[in-house]
């Protein structure tokens, strides 16, 4: 029942004044037939009344030869045909309606409680009245037939053409109402999938009715002040980077010049190399969505810079990738979401096992795919390892690392419009997967992708 119900603001509010506009016609409309029925029925039965004794009086002072003629020619002009009533007429009763109650009580009240209607006298239909000569003779008496159009209401076709076409005007109305009203949502809408994107959307027109002026000016408010924001972060970021790794270079210095013993000045050194790495994550997590422009460039190239470094180290890592792959991708922040997949492989497979990474076009996407022999993630921890700060219970005790890495990928991606996938392993371990769009307009879909990424997590 809810699929079929409408999701929009202007549907909704459309179906609403329509549904509401329905409701007030229908009802004016029974308001004006209840109190039009009794006037309708006093005028048409004053008419019948005075068909009947009209017909009453010319029957009784013609002369009986010439009643035949009479009634004959009352047939041929006026279309009423009167009969004799006999004992074994068959009679079909007026329909049971509020309007034929109330003619039958006031044809009876003017012509006598003896008056009899019908719809159907024998055979024929139409609108038939009893009447007598002589009110005290019953055995003398006639039905006369009126036409059925005399006691029709003939205006009720017209009414019902006028109603519908107020109905449509005013449901085109109530369209064109939903439709101004919901415009300056879907322009906040467009601006708020813009911020989401990390891009600075144009001001919002804060002219037009004072509810949305009052949303337009906050929106615009709130814009400017993230913008602020991110000017202010990017200065933090600067100086964060300045402040905390120019000492820890020192300090690299001074320990690798200390003269200790060299498992101590190894084990120093690379704890000053893991601070480091983790202030590199944390600056490229404040960083947000990246800024950089999608532009072609040869992943299988690109992703080959990135491990040959890896392969110098004497780390055992196979890559199969094609001579060339060209795409259109951020390529700065393309490599830094490969280096933390990589990274994180050697972290928790180790650095004695193999790695395999390739790169390749699958099912119309460029996937480049990071495979370790590491313990892997449950599937039930997939959805929440994508999360900052956050890292597998059995690696808690390990405090290397911040739990950033695979939330900067999953970012990385959806600014590529792509995603991350994270598999296991046949045999053992972890596929972690970049799947990009293959061609197109890449800036495009990552701003879609990231809207809706945006949308799902709030």
């Amino acid at each position: 029942m809810q699929a079929c119900l409408p999701r929009t603001l202007l549907w909704k509010t459309f179906l609403l004044v329509a549904l509401l506009l329905i409701l007030a016609l229908g009802s004016w409309s029974q308001i004006f037939r209840y109190f039009q029925e009794p006037a309708r029925s006093r005028d048409v039965a004053q008419m019948v009344v005075s068909v009947v004794n009209l017909t009453r009086t010319a029957l009784t002072n013609a002369d009986a030869e010439r009643r035949t003629d009479l009634l004959i020619e009352l047939a041929a002009l006026e279309g009423i045909r009167i009969y004799p009533a006999e004992a074994s007429d068959e009679l079909e009763p007026l329909r049971d309606t509020r309007p034929n109650r109330l003619l039958a009580a006031d044809v009876r009240r003017q012509l006598g409680d003896h008056t009899r209607l019908a719809s159907r006298w024998k055979s024929l239909e139409g609108f038939w009245v009893s009447f007598r000569l002589d009110p005290e003779d019953q055995h003398d008496e006639y039905w006369v037939m009126l036409p059925g159009e005399r006691i029709e209401n003939p205006d009720s076709l017209d009414w019902l053409i006028w109603g519908l076409g107020a109905l449509v005007a005013a449901m085109l109305g109530a369209y064109l109402i939903a439709s101004w009203m919901g415009k300056p949502l879907r322009q906040v809408a467009r601006a708020a999938r813009l911020v989401g994107s990390g891009q600075t959307p144009p001001p919002l027109d804060e002219s037009g009715p004072q509810e949305i002026a009052v949303v337009a000016h906050a929106f615009n408010q709130m814009t400017g002040d993230l913008a602020r924001t991110d000017a202010d972060r990017a200065l933090i970021l600067a100086g964060v980077s300045h402040d905390l790794r120019t000492p820890l270079a020192r300090l690299r210095l001074g320990v690798e010049m200390s003269g200790a013993p060299e498992g101590e000045v190894t084990a120093m050194v690379s704890d000053i190399e893991e601070m480091d790495r983790i202030i590199g994550q944390f600056l490229d997590f404040g960083r947000g969505v990246p800024q950089e422009p999608a532009q072609p460039e040869d992943v299988a190239q690109l992703v080959r810079e990135i491990t040959e470094p890896y392969r110098l180290r004497g780390i055992d890592l196979h890559l199969d990738a094609p001579q060339t792959l060209v795409n259109a991708v951020r390529a700065l922040s393309l490599r830094r979401a490969v280096a933390n997949l990589i990274d994180n492989a050697l972290r928790y497979a180790g650095e004695d096992k193999r790695l395999d990474v390739s790169v390749g076009v699958v099912d119309g996407e460029v996937c480049i795919e990071v495979a370790d022999r590491g313990p892997g993630i449950p599937e039930n921890e997939v959805e929440r390892m994508r999360h900052p700060f956050t890292r597998l219970e059995k690696a808690r005790t390990n405090t290397k690392g911040a739990g950033l890495g695979l939330a900067i990928v999953e970012r990385v991606m959806r600014s590529h419009g792509g995603r991350l996938d994270l598999l296991p392993r046949e045999g053992g371990g972890l596929r972690a997967i970049l799947c990009l769009p293959a061609g197109g307009n890449a800036s495009a879909r990552a701003r879609m992708q990231t809207a809706r990424q945006d949308g799902h997590e709030k």
